[in-house]
Formats: structure tokens, C-alpha cells, sequence
């Protein structure tokens, strides 16, 4: 391939990062959910062009930030001072609620309180990990797909030199459309979540491993109380104390936290984008029509069906959610048990969490993972069953080990569960109870 044709590739992708007759940037940015201000368009068009001989492959995480910061500052509003001394209050009166409702021990961290943009900046690393691995997967195979229709379109073939060269551009395109998606997917959620741990994940970190920081977003805990007919008082300690309940189980179960965080990673790496799909889906739209693709990408049209490995890991996850946000449901009910109004707004809680936001059903389009507690009730009940039959310290050891943690067929039939505790109030571990049976055997024998 000669040098004028090779250049004559580079061409195309400059005219479609430059916007031709065909690239209309407002339609992007609709199809992207973001703002269609000049401003923001100007600013859109700019992060495209520098992709082509600039941008990074994968996810860029400074990228991400920005636009995440640019659209969670939208909107925001400073919190009044009474009403931050008015959260700082009831994050210490909700603490020593918690310490009566469980044994698991206080936090080493100072809970605190964030804005809106300091939510987004503080979650995205944890939004990149449980990203990075599908947006590589969507690249890899677009590359191959856009490839083989580009080189159609120009009479030779996919191994042609001018397409080889091409690629490296079109892959850093690809991941400054996904960082900028996953940008205002992150910024939308620091509009909508109350506290760091409102979708059941630890994604705010402290400055150690296995810190998790207690956090509230106090203008979004003044919309959320707004129309509850409940005092806004009261909506602060109950979220308070949820929030702090929420922490605190991290950060006693240490194993907890790397186990959710893993699982969800590996379901994530379990996705693999076929490129005939991929070709299925290009197919009749203009590549260089970056709204097209981004609407593809952004709405999970390029994530196939879930495997049945990945159904069976869904469901693993799902179960681990519901334990999780059904103890601090069962933590919390007990810790509140003095709010008049703390019934009204646990099921509000739960209702809002059911239904999951615009927000985070984005992130479900990216990741291909909706993260939802499906059995959390069920759980909650379990948790339950467990406290009133064999007191809180019995329940919360079941947190000390993973080989301890009620599974599924525990939420099904609790009274195994509880069985097995035993009138002691120790859980018994199986493999400790396997290894017991054998060598009773082998001495009966």
C-alpha cells in the first residue's frame, strides 16, 4: 500500500473526528446523554480529536473524571451549615444506635460528608475496575468488525496495510466514547445516591485497603426526604445509621469487600463480544457516525446473552448483595426502632433500590452486570430468624469467614441455618465438621 493511500486513511478519520456532512455533534451527544450546550460540544469534539494521535487505549480515568465532575457539578448547590452540623450530629447519634443493634466494632475512620462532585471523583476508580475489562472486549472486536467493513468499502481486504494502520486510531477513538460515557454515567450517580454505600458496593475507599469510609451527600439526602412526609430529621439518622452499618461490615469482614469486588470483576471479564455480533449490529449504520456507535454502546446492544457460567456467577453475586443489604436492613430496623417514621422509610429505601435509577440502568448498558438484591427480603428475614433464635452475637460471627456466610439454600430454608448454629451460638464450619466426620470414622472403623 502506498503512502498517499495510507494517508488517505488517515484522512477519513480525521474528517469523522471533525465532523462531516454525516456527524452531527448534537445528535452525539443526545444519543450519549449529555448536555448539548456549545460549551460542552466544543469541549466533545476537542477530546475526539485528540484521541485519534493523542488518547490512551482502554479507558482513560483523568477523561472519565472530568466529564463525571462536569456533570455531577450540574445542578449542585452549597449545603447550609445547619444542615451539615445538623448530618454531622446525626452521624454520631446514629453510631451508638449501631453499637446497640450489633457487635460488629465501630469504624477507624471519621465518617464525613461529600458533594456531589466529590462523590463522583472518590467512586469512579471502583466504576473503571468493574468497567475496564467490557470495554476492552467491545474494542478488541469492533476493531475487527469496523475493520473488515472499511476494507470492503475500499476494494481490498482486512489484511491490508492502510486498515492495519488505522486501527490504533479507531481503538483510541473507541475508548475516549466509552470514558466519556462511563464519565457521565458516574456523574449521574452522584446526583441520585444518598450515601457511599446507597447501590450495596463499597466504592468509596478509605486510605488503607481495607478502609471504607462512611459517607453522606447532603443535597441529595434533603431531595430524598423531601416529599417522605417524614421529618427530615429523622430521614438523617436513619440513613445515617444505615450508611454506618454499611461501613462497618466491610470493615470487619475484610475478606468481604475483595470477595464482592472480585466476583463482579471476573463476571465482567466473563463477557466476550463476538465479532459477528458486532458485524450484525454495524451493519446498515455509518461508521463514521460516532452517535450510531455510541448508541450501541450504550444501550448493550453489543453485549451477547449471558452465558450459563455468567448466569450461575449473576446469581452468586446477587445472593451475596441480598445477605448483605438484608443484614444491614435487620441492623439497621433495630438501631431505629426509637423513629416513629423508621418503617416509612426503610420501605422507601427498599422501593428505590428495587427499582434502580436512570443512572445506574446506564451502567448496566455498559457493564452488561444490573446490580440488584433480588432475595433481598427473603434475606432480611433470614437475618432475622437467625437474631431472634440465636441472638446478634451468633449472627454476626457468620461474617468472619466466607466459608460461614448463609448461601442461597440458607435464605430458602432458614431453619437449617439455624440448626446448624446450634444453642451455643457458634456457627459450625464445614469443612471443620467434614474433616471431624472422617476421622470419627476412621476411629469407629
Amino acid at each position: 500500500m502506498a503512502d498517499e493511500e495510507f494517508d488517505d486513511i488517515n484522512e477519513m478519520l480525521r474528517k469523522f473526528l471533525a465532523g462531516g456532512t454525516d456527524f452531527d455533534m448534537t445528535k452525539f451527544a443526545s444519543a450519549a446523554g449529555l448536555p448539548q450546550d456549545p460549551a460542552t460540544l466544543a469541549a466533545l469534539m476537542s477530546q475526539l480529536r485528540n484521541a485519534v494521535n493523542n488518547g490512551t487505549d482502554g479507558i482513560s480515568e483523568q477523561m472519565a473524571r472530568d466529564n463525571a465532575t462536569a456533570v455531577a457539578v450540574e445542578g449542585s448547590v452549597t449545603t447550609p451549615d445547619d444542615d451539615t452540623t445538623a448530618l454531622t450530629a446525626a452521624f454520631g447519634l446514629a453510631s451508638l444506635w449501631i453499637d446497640e443493634a450489633t457487635t460488629v466494632p465501630p469504624l477507624t475512620t471519621i465518617p464525613s460528608l461529600m458533594t456531589r462532585p466529590e462523590w463522583a471523583r472518590a467512586a469512579l476508580p471502583a466504576w473503571i475496575q468493574f468497567a475496564e475489562p467490557v470495554a476492552s472486549s467491545i474494542a478488541a472486536a469492533a476493531e475487527t468488525a469496523i475493520s473488515g467493513q472499511m476494507g470492503r468499502a475500499l476494494g481490498g481486504d482486512d489484511a491490508d496495510p492502510s486498515i492495519a494502520g488505522a486501527i490504533p486510531a479507531m481503538r483510541r477513538v473507541t475508548g475516549t466514547l466509552f470514558s466519556v460515557q462511563l464519565g457521565h454515567v458516574v456523574g449521574q450517580l452522584a446526583r441520585e445516591v444518598v450515601s457511599g454505600g446507597d447501590i450495596g458496593l463499597p466504592l468509596i475507599s478509605g486510605s488503607h485497603d481495607h478502609d471504607v469510609r462512611a459517607v453522606l451527600v447532603p443535597q441529595n439526602v434533603a431531595e430524598f426526604a423531601a416529599d417522605l412526609g417524614v421529618t427530615v430529621d429523622e430521614v438523617r439518622l436513619y440513613l445515617a445509621a444505615r450508611e454506618i452499618a454499611h461501613a462497618r461490615l466491610f470493615r470487619h469482614a475484610q475478606w468481604l469487600k475483595s470477595h464482592v469486588v472480585a466476583a463482579i470483576t471476573d463476571y465482567a471479564r466473563g463477557i466476550h463480544i463476538d465479532a459477528d455480533r458486532i458485524a450484525e449490529a454495524l451493519e446498515g449504520i455509518d461508521p463514521a457516525n460516532p452517535s450510531e456507535i455510541q448508541r450501541l454502546m450504550a444501550n448493550g446492544a453489543l453485549i451477547p446473552p449471558r452465558t450459563e457460567e455468567q448466569q450461575n456467577a449473576l446469581a452468586r453475586i446477587e445472593t451475596m448483595l441480598a445477605l448483605i443489604e438484608g443484614w444491614v436492613d435487620t441492623v439497621v430496623a433495630d438501631a431505629t426502632v426509637r423513629l416513629p417514621g423508621s418503617g416509612s422509610i426503610a420501605e422507601m429505601v427498599r422501593r428505590r433500590r428495587a427499582a434502580g435509577g436512570p443512572a445506574e440502568k446506564a451502567m448496566a448498558g455498559l457493564v452488561g452486570l444490573e446490580i440488584r438484591p433480588r432475595r433481598l427480603r427473603e434475606a432480611a428475614g433470614l437475618w432475622r430468624a437467625v437474631t431472634d433464635s440465636r441472638g446478634i452475637d451468633a449472627r454476626d460471627a457468620l461474617w468472619d469467614h466466607p466459608d460461614l456466610v448463609p448461601t442461597e439454600a440458607d435464605i430458602d430454608y432458614p431453619a437449617g441455618l439455624i440448626a446448624r448454629i446450634g444453642a451455643g451460638g457458634q456457627a459450625s464450619d464445614d469443612i471443620d465438621s467434614e474433616l471431624r466426620a472422617m476421622l470419627d470414622d476412621g476411629v469407629d472403623e
